[in-house]
């Protein structure tokens, strides 16, 4: 008799055309899923995000019941939980008399790992739910002296045909980024994004996820995300009828008290496998194409995802496990309370922190120019920031959030991912968002106790960071418009920036 093999299928593989489950025989294999705590507590994670993956996990392995598989599902209050991937896998290979285990490659290096040192044989097939594979980098990325995203963005362009005629692109212009950096409109009327209402399947989870995890950063409740791939289908459409016609223009913007804008809102859905990058590409570009979305909208949203979205993953298998770890600028100061809800006197930082507490969401300006750019000037420690990004959004994954952070945010792969290190001062915030209004700081003043802490800090990191960053031929117009400033005018500045760091560092509400 041909013995079973477990056909392993995490909580960011929720897939019906994975490759393990291509590979499996429906009447010979079982599927093995597990709910368990090392997974769910490897970074204190937001309980929307626990949530949405563990109420995601149940509804696929019942569909993959529903299909005809095996499915040897564990739950995270199963008395026979061994609290781990690798030994929910031991103890199923028991039950089922298996030794063989067939995988898709995780998107975490640890995991990767761990199955690697399994007492048992383990297959890992390749992760083709992607555009390209982490060898496909590679071979880009080898004998270049720079991995710029936008070169390897055109060669992913042309492979799949997105916005491409006779091999050139639509309109004769690759990227049109230059457009899509308007300021927030008066007129915020943008649309809600489409929510559910909790099943029982989602409710008995948000009961367990309020019962274990009830201390964690992040507010459970009310839980709106999609589950399965229905509800994921049903938000795409949504986005492509209402969201991305003014989607383009408005990206970057960022208005109080209107986290959603008109962002797609699908990333969680995209990193846990219910929506497929190449199909959300293509409903966009039939947008385009139908006259029902504009260019300079739809190119940007399939950069984000063709061009983005599959670097970062090229970076991260690219530069191995010790990516996380690097830290070029040599920062150490620890994350600040204000990152986990503390009080702060600064709006942006304020409004950005209480959308994630409540949301699990904040888009990519909110991210790259509000936290992670204070989080740079301020020289926090780029591991603690890459930790802090990784708990509390709901689309956070190593393989996406790590680059991101590591890389573009905290520049702490020493130009790897970005050219220069992606700072401002108050006036990139005061032009793209309606923050400064009404701030304890104000965004004019350059010196003195009111003065708005990003314009201290960028003069600070730019000075205690010269010796590293002032050949960067980005950065040295910068240096030399610092240095003909008079030099008491310099000193102030840097002084009160000292003064403003000791203040944040003693715990002081800042």
């Amino acid at each position: 008799m041909v013995k079973p093999r477990l056909v392993l299928v995490l909580g960011d593989q929720l897939s019906h055309d994975l490759s393990s489950i291509r590979m499996a025989e429906k009447g010979r294999d079982a599927v093995v899923m597990a709910e368990v705590m090392d997974e769910a507590t490897y970074v204190p994670h937001h309980p929307k995000k626990i949530a949405l993956v563990l109420a995601a996990m149940r509804k696929f392995a019942s569909a993959l019941k529903d299909d005809g598989w095996t499915v040897a599902y564990t739950k995270l209050d199963d008395e026979a939980n061994t609290g781990s991937i690798t030994g929910e896998l031991i103890r199923r290979a028991s039950e089922f008399d298996a030794d063989e285990i067939i995988a898709t490659t995780p998107g975490e290096w640890r995991l990767i790992d761990a199955l690697n040192d399994l007492p048992l044989v383990v297959r890992q097939l390749p992760d083709d739910r992607f555009v390209t594979s982490p060898k496909e980098f590679a071979n880009w990325a080898e004998g270049r002296k720079e991995l710029r995203m936008e070169w390897f963005y055109r060669q992913v362009r042309r492979k799949t045909g997105l916005l491409m005629e006779e091999g050139e692109p639509v309109g004769g212009r690759w990227n049109y980024d230059s457009e899509n950096r308007k300021p927030a409109p008066q007129d915020t009327r943008s649309p809600e994004p489409l929510t559910f209402e909790p099943d029982a399947v989602v409710t008995d989870v948000l009961d367990l996820v309020e019962k274990r995890f009830a201390e964690n950063f992040g507010e459970l409740h009310p839980f709106g995300f999609a589950t399965d791939r229905k509800q994921a289908l049903a938000v795409l459409d949504h986005f492509i009828s209402c969201g991305l016609p003014r989607f383009g223009d408005y990206q970057d913007a960022m208005i109080a008290g209107e986290p959603w804008l008109w962002h797609a809102i699908i990333s969680p859905y995209l990193n846990i496998g219910l929506l497929n990058p190449i199909e959300v590409c293509r409903r966009a570009e039939e947008a385009f194409r139908a006259g029902a979305a504009p260019l300079n909208a739809v190119e940007g949203f399939i950069r984000q995802i063709i061009g983005w979205r599959e670097y970062v993953r090229g970076i991260y298998f690219l530069e191995g496990p010790d990516y996380t770890s690097r830290n070029a600028l040599v920062h150490d100061r620890p994350l600040p309370a204000l990152f986990w809800g503390g009080g702060t006197h600064m709006r942006c930082l304020g409004e950005v922190v209480g959308q994630t507490r409540d949301h699990a969401y904040a888009h990519h300006i909110q991210r790259l120019m509000i936290t992670g750019n204070f989080a740079l000037l301020a020289g926090l420690d780029p591991g603690a920031v890459h930790q802090w990004y990784l708990s509390v959004y709901a689309d956070a994954f190593e393989w996406v959030e790590a680059p991101n952070t590591i890389g573009m945010s905290q520049f702490a792969d020493g130009g790897l991912v970005a050219s220069k290190p992606y700072v401002s001062s108050g006036n990139y915030i005061s032009k793209m968002s309606d923050y400064c209004s009404g701030c304890h700081y104000d965004v004019k003043a350059k010196t003195g106790e009111r003065a708005c802490p990003f314009n201290l800090l960028y003069w600070h990191f730019i000075e205690r960071n010269r010796e590293r960053l002032q050949n960067n031929p980005r950065m040295s117009v910068i240096y030399r418009g610092w240095d003909k400033r008079d030099a008491d005018q310099r000193d102030e500045i840097l002084t009160d920036a000292t003064a403003w760091l000791d203040r944040m560092e003693k715990g002081e509400t800042v």
